[in-house]
């Protein structure tokens, strides 16, 4: 199950009272205070590892508490602190506070930590209030409650090349055709209901990128129509965005460029001015030449490079991955 959000509330664990004590010990006079201080409780963590893949392992953990502090004790000793609590999620993901919707941290590297919810901490005992006029204090500090939160954890995939195209355009079988990815190919539309990466190499592996493919987007995509509005922020990591448009379909060439772009401007202003490359598709399949033209002039006119490829025959695909790996900077 490929799962990219999920709301968790998180609780930090309370922190320990200090103790009120005093020494008693025979043959010992004036024995004093000895109130242990409390421990500090768990904070609630959340770590990126690469062995996840989604955020599906969360999809029914709704509730995640820290370790409660145990209170002081007497002769001076402090009470236990409280386990951390730690979520693993995958690279990629953002956290939020679900309320606010405030960005608390975006973890990109494995390893990647961040501290959502602060334990409380913990109350000193009677043993740090004695004073030369106050000399058995009969009073000691509470623990601080820990923090409590909402939080909405977003999954972003971190992916070098974005495939982007109205449903049908190919982007499935482009990057089986590429990679060793396998998506799932029909001939109807919404095929591919949900994002698939795939990793194209050259040189023996010495230059590689990931490729996204994500769900055919549609005019009014960015609110809500369709599939697409729900994996648009797959892309948002993209270096290069590629275009597809189907040159054997129906649809204008301008017309299927501008859905893409504007749908993507919606979404993000900055998407509209990520690198790019107009691609058409299923070279071999055209029936009126004249569109392999009008894709060149709209690419003139955009100022981006292009190219007409098949991912069935083959055609034109080394040649626009030499285009994309310079693009990305791995050329």
């Amino acid at each position: 199950m490929f799962l990219d959000e999920v709301h968790i509330f998180v609780k930090a664990g309370d922190g320990g009272w200090g103790c009120i004590s005093f020494r008693r010990e025979k043959y010992v006079p004036r024995g004093g205070p000895n109130g242990g201080d409390g421990g500090n409780g768990g904070s609630v963590l959340i770590r990126s590892s690469s062995h996840w893949a989604t955020l599906a392992h969360l999809y029914s953990r709704h509730h995640v508490k820290a370790g409660r502090a145990e209170h002081g004790r007497g002769s001076n000793q402090s009470g236990a602190s409280g386990d951390d609590a730690v979520i693993e999620v995958p690279l990629g993901t953002v956290i939020r506070d679900f309320d606010s919707g405030e960005l608390l941290a975006d973890l990109v590297a494995a390893g990647d930590e961040a501290v959502v919810a602060h334990g409380g901490r913990g109350g000193r005992g009677n043993q740090h209030f004695a004073t030369p006029t106050r000399q058995a204090p009969r009073f000691a500090e509470p623990g601080t409650p820990g923090e409590e939160r909402h939080i909405r954890l977003e999954l972003k995939l971190l992916a070098d090349v974005g495939l982007v195209g109205l449903p049908n355009a190919g982007k499935s079988t482009l990057l089986a055709r590429i990679s060793a990815a396998r998506p799932k190919i029909a001939e109807y539309p919404f095929t591919t209901l949900e994002p698939h990466l795939g990793v194209v190499s050259r040189d023996g592996g010495a230059r590689s990128l990931v490729f996204a493919d994500i769900p055919g987007l549609i005019e009014g995509a960015h609110a809500g129509a369709g599939l697409g509005h729900r994996f648009l922020r797959h892309i948002e990591r993209c270096r290069v965005l590629l275009h597809l448009v189907d040159l054997a379909g129906d649809e204008p060439v301008g017309r299927q460029v501008e859905v893409l772009r504007q749908e993507l401007a919606l979404h993000d202003p900055a998407l509209a001015e990520r690198t790019s490359m107009l691609v058409g598709t299923k070279a071999d399949a055209i029936s009126d030449p004249v569109r392999r033209h009008e894709l060149e002039h709209l690419a003139t006119e955009m100022g981006v490079p292009w190219a007409v490829i098949s991912a069935v025959s083959g055609e034109g695909i080394e040649g626009m991955l030499n285009i994309v790996f310079t693009l990305a900077g791995n050329g």
